[in-house]
């Protein structure tokens, strides 16, 4: 089972998508964190998710190589926290689109219940900057196609999930 949590950035999509995997589960899921720490405002953020999901996970840090991560987790339950992250992690690495594309495929055909939380960043203006431009173009790539391989996916605001598929 394959599930995405979209939502802009506070939206709520983060504990909803939580609450899910931990009733997905059918022991204790893993929660693959993908933050990198650029700034101590990113390291207040991940403290604060930490706290969030206290010990009800096995957390496993990983900004980069999710498919090479989660091929050891076969059969098992992740959280995916988050693609939008390790998109930009990916960026900052220099990787090709080309090789951010294919990791994704990638990690959409592993045998293992997935939920992925991913910002909803398309609705905004186009950005001056080309960086920006190729964030928002491949996060909304991204965004399809994990819906396409995912079972359920959720659009969530002011703490609501919706199910649009």
């Amino acid at each position: 089972m394959k599930t995405l949590f979209l939502g802009g950035i506070k939206s709520g999509k983060s504990t909803l998508a939580e609450k899910y995997t931990l009733k997905l589960a059918q022991k204790k899921p893993y929660y693959l964190a993908t933050t990198q720490f650029f700034d101590e405002e990113m390291k207040l953020k991940v403290e604060e998710h930490k706290r969030q999901r206290s010990d009800k996970f096995h957390t496993i840090e990983e900004p980069l190589e999710l498919t090479k991560t989660l091929t050891k987790l076969q059969g098992e339950c992740v959280l995916v926290e988050c693609v939008s992250m390790w998109l930009n992690n990916m960026l900052h690495h220099k990787h090709t689109h080309k090789q951010i594309l294919q990791e994704i495929d990638s990690l959409c055909a592993l045998d293992v219940d997935m939920v992925f939380v991913l910002n909803d960043v398309s609705c905004s203006v186009v950005s001056e900057y080309k960086l920006v431009r190729e964030f928002v173009n491949l996060s909304g790539i991204i965004s399809q196609k994990l819906a396409k391989h995912c079972e359920e996916v959720y659009h969530v605001s002011a703490g609501i999930g919706v199910q649009i598929k």
